[in-house]
């Protein structure tokens, strides 16, 4: 190993959350100390072309060879062929340490309705949910409102609020539009609350302190990035909602088997704790969740990043 480590910072990706992995990897590869890190950026085009860090296209025999030339990876692609177990793979096969969930739990917590069973079958409640496809969806009936998700997609997209009968079809279609099967969940009245979880080499689990999200009806795509979110760090929970909130975490967390950082969100109702979703590559960004959560806990943003790259490096492959 060279005296600084040489690090290859992963961004972009095929899905509708290229431009927010662009906008998490070219963060997270600025922040990264240059006196410990030497950063190599590695970009994937949206047709799937790999660049180099000029935006060259190098193609995947190419990046293979730069990735040869690296002591660790750091994968900041969100959402499929990337966040589920993709790029998890691609490390695996060439041996390289990495930072982030193995292929099985990226896998598993990308598919929400996968990871539904997975936390049912562990006791954390999850919404009462359809699984529909192109061919079952016309034979959906609407009689409450509902959340309507594409059960593998990331930072909202494809997500809809559904008050009414005659929103339904244009839901469906913008979520089949992104995925072959979609969600359709009872809408839940609770608060959006996010927490983080970090699994260290020895096998102990570092949590965040829990983040509310306040937002004026859905918190999608628009409300996540267009400002209308306000996040609020540490989440005002009494002593048995936060117990709640980190127990469940850590179960799901342990159960789906992620590794490195994930980000879970609950909604917390009267009745309990539910979860909504994990997260194996959260947005990364300096002002996104995750990283607000941990720099509220005194973690600032290149000291997690710090831990996580060692964390990979200190973490047997495979």
């Amino acid at each position: 190993m060279s005296a600084r480590t040489r690090v290859a910072v992963i961004g972009g990706g095929q899905s509708c959350e290229h431009e927010v992995s662009l906008a998490s990897a070219a963060s997270v590869a600025g922040a990264l100390d240059p006196a410990a890190y030497d950063v190599v950026r590695l970009t994937i085009d949206p047709h799937g072309t790999w660049l180099d860090g000029g935006q060259r296209p190098i193609g995947l025999a190419g990046a293979a060879h730069v990735l040869r030339g690296c002591d660790v990876v750091l994968p900041v692609v969100h959402g499929p062929r990337g966040e589920d177990g993709t790029l998890a793979a691609l490390c695996e096969l060439a041996g390289l340490p990495y930072v982030g969930s193995r292929v099985g739990a990226g896998a598993l917590a990308m598919d929400k309705w996968a990871t539904k069973l997975v936390a049912e079958a562990v006791g954390i409640r999850t919404a009462p949910a359809a699984l529909l496809t192109a061919a079952t969806a016309p034979t959906y009936l609407w009689t409450h409102p509902v959340v309507v998700k594409p059960v593998a997609a990331g930072s909202s997209h494809g997500v809809s609020l559904v008050e009414r009968p005659g929103q339904l079809a244009a839901a469906l279609d913008a979520a089949l539009a992104l995925d072959d099967r979609v969600l359709v969940e009872d809408l839940l009245v609770g608060r959006e609350v996010d927490i983080a979880v970090i699994a260290r080499p020895d096998g102990s689990r570092l949590l965040s302190p829990p983040l509310e999200v306040v937002v004026d009806g859905l918190f999608d795509h628009d409300a996540k990035y267009g400002g209308g979110a306000d996040f609020r760090v540490p989440a005002s929970l009494t002593e048995t909602e936060g117990k709640a909130v980190k127990d469940a975490a850590l179960a799901v967390f342990d159960a789906l088997g992620c590794r490195g950082v994930a980000r879970v969100d609950f909604f917390v109702t009267d009745a309990g704790v539910v979860l909504n979703e994990v997260n194996t590559m959260p947005g990364f960004t300096a002002h996104s969740q995750v990283p607000r959560m941990y720099a509220a806990a005194g973690l600032p943003y290149p000291a997690l990043l710090d831990l996580l790259v060692r964390d990979a490096l200190a973490t047997p492959c495979g």
